[in-house]
């Protein structure tokens, strides 16, 4: 698949826009992108993962961003960088085209009278905005989303469709937020009564707290974010969060830190800085990760981690016939371990 505008640059532009070395026909000229095996003429593509090298001598691309050691490869035009993939993240952008948003409150919104909405701002078909909520300058709500009392959107934030802010949510500057996500619902917080004249009982825990989301942060759709208990739920500022996202009450997640889809952190963990979580993975309540942790899809954590560094848990995929085996005989590993012992014991008396 491939994407396309009409707008177009020239190798020599691209490469002093963003400070890369082209090597080539300066005056080859791209109006899109796509990937090595099915860009043309007039699109760029870009080669970041080895996998990907024996498409790069066929490809049609009139320019691909390649590391220098590819570059004898290349049959055509050529940026060099660094990063290839970067450098093609921020040239992709040139082509991404949103919809216009028009500025105004549309006729189906509803919007509090005590509401404080930005005369810069975009109010979409079916939005709601509560009492005492405020929208910043350039906001764009699209279809059908929700802004409960006391929430703030910060200046140039974009909330796709709807999304729904509960209460006491404050979004930063710039956060993009897609279809479907939930921030500032109750946090799941339950006290356990045994006793009195009632049969024993869940006893719900008020959630007093709200949800502070940091500058430039991007949530994915249907991802969910719990406001805190008593504290608030913090995202820092730069924060990347998938598609299908829990983020259970008064987490504290550190800036530039990004996870991947169906992730969950449990209430009052804190999350350190430039940390990355595989998708599916898992962190227990009121744990704390080091900055710069790497957590490997699908892995649980289940005790805090003080250094950095990539961890990973659980048992790699292998067919089903010796993975039964090794399953069974996991239920006898405690027992296997005793009798080494006794053996190693035996041994040393010897």
């Amino acid at each position: 698949m491939t994407v396309s505008t009409t707008t177009s640059y020239t190798l020599t532009e691209l490469a002093e826009r963003f400070g890369l070395v082209a090597h080539g026909d300066a005056s080859v000229r791209v109006d899109g992108v796509g990937t090595l095996a099915a860009a043309g003429p007039s699109q760029l593509g870009f080669l970041a993962n080895s996998k990907y090298t024996a498409q790069l001598a066929a490809s049609g691309a009139g320019i691909v961003v390649v590391r220098a050691e590819n570059l004898a490869d290349c049959p055509g035009a050529a940026l060099v960088a660094a990063d290839p993939y970067l450098a093609y993240a921020k040239i992709a952008a040139l082509f991404e085209r949103l919809p216009a948003a028009p500025v105004g409150i549309h006729p189906s919104a509803v919007v509090a009278p005590t509401a404080r909405v930005s005369q810069s701002a975009s109010i979409g078909p079916c939005c709601v905005i509560g009492d005492d909520a405020v929208i910043g300058d350039g906001v764009v709500l699209g279809p059908h989303c929700i802004i409960g009392d006391g929430c703030t959107v910060g200046a140039h934030s974009r909330l796709v469709a709807r999304v729904t802010l509960v209460v006491r949510v404050t979004l930063g500057q710039r956060v993009l937020i897609h279809p479907g996500a939930v921030i500032g619902s109750d946090g799941f917080g339950l006290a356990f009564d045994r006793g009195g004249p009632d049969p024993a009982h869940w006893v719900k825990m008020p959630q007093l707290g709200g949800v502070r989301i940091g500058d430039d942060c991007e949530i994915g759709a249907n991802t969910t974010i719990d406001r805190g208990a008593l504290e608030d739920t913090v995202l820092e500022e730069d924060v990347r969060l998938d598609n299908q996202i829990q983020i259970a009450h008064n987490v504290y997640v550190g800036a530039h830190t990004a996870m991947a889809g169906c992730a969950a952190v449990a209430g009052s963990a804190k999350i350190g800085r430039y940390c990355m979580i595989g998708g599916n993975a898992g962190v227990l309540g009121h744990l704390e990760l080091a900055d710069r942790v790497t957590i490997t899809a699908k892995s649980l954590v289940t005790h805090s981690i003080h250094e950095p560094g990539e961890y990973s848990s659980g048992v790699p995929l292998q067919e089903s016939r010796p993975w039964r085996k090794n399953a069974a005989r996991f239920k006898h590993l405690d027992a296997y371990a005793r009798r080494l012992a006794a053996l190693e014991k035996d041994k040393n008396h010897e």
